[in-house]
């Protein structure tokens, strides 16, 4: 089991770590508000931006994304279908939890450079304008499930954000093998 006040560098998250969630919430469900997952984003952000400067924030959000889009990846998806399959099975697992509405605008399979939007997202849709993209998490989410998939290592950038003005989040995602 994962040891959450470790000094040891070897421990790493596991799925396990998640826990029994129909045994622990047996009344109140596995469901609960966005607001309460921006409350628990947005505050940590905050604490990481005093203690570490903005930047550092967004880099170990980003990191933390990665490791989330790699476990969701091991223990979610089906690794073996051919990439349309994986993208319809991902677009629908999002939208079945919530997470968002993932859409594919451009797939040079090639370069293995992509184009994606995620509408309706859980870090930033219907925030106000702040002129400031706060999707560090979502990259790190993308590119963790993308290297999980295909073994190679991803980054996603986001190119669009709600928070900067837009309606949808749009992301590149480049290969960098």
């Amino acid at each position: 089991m994962y040891k959450f006040k470790s000094d040891n560098q070897s421990e790493a998250f596991n799925w396990e770590s998640l826990g029994d969630i129909a045994v622990g919430r047996a009344n109140l469900g596995s469901n609960m508000p966005v607001i309460v997952y921006r409350l628990f984003q947005f505050t940590l952000r905050d604490v990481l931006n005093r203690e570490y400067g903005c930047e550092q924030a967004s880099n170990l959000l980003r990191a933390a994304g990665k490791l989330a889009g790699t476990e969701f990846c091991k223990n979610i998806l089906d690794k073996n279908l051919d990439f349309n399959s994986f993208v319809a099975q991902l677009q629908k697992k999002l939208a079945e939890l919530r997470i968002g509405i993932l859409r594919l605008e451009s797939a040079d399979m090639e370069k293995l450079e992509f184009v994606l939007t995620v509408e309706e997202d859980l870090d930033c849709s219907g925030l106000p304008i702040t002129e400031e993209s706060v999707c560090d998490y979502d990259e790190g989410f993308i590119a963790g499930i993308l290297n999980e998939y295909t073994g190679k290592h991803f980054t996603a950038k986001e190119i669009d954000c709600w928070a900067t003005g837009d309606r949808t989040c749009r992301f590149q995602v480049t290969c960098d093998n």
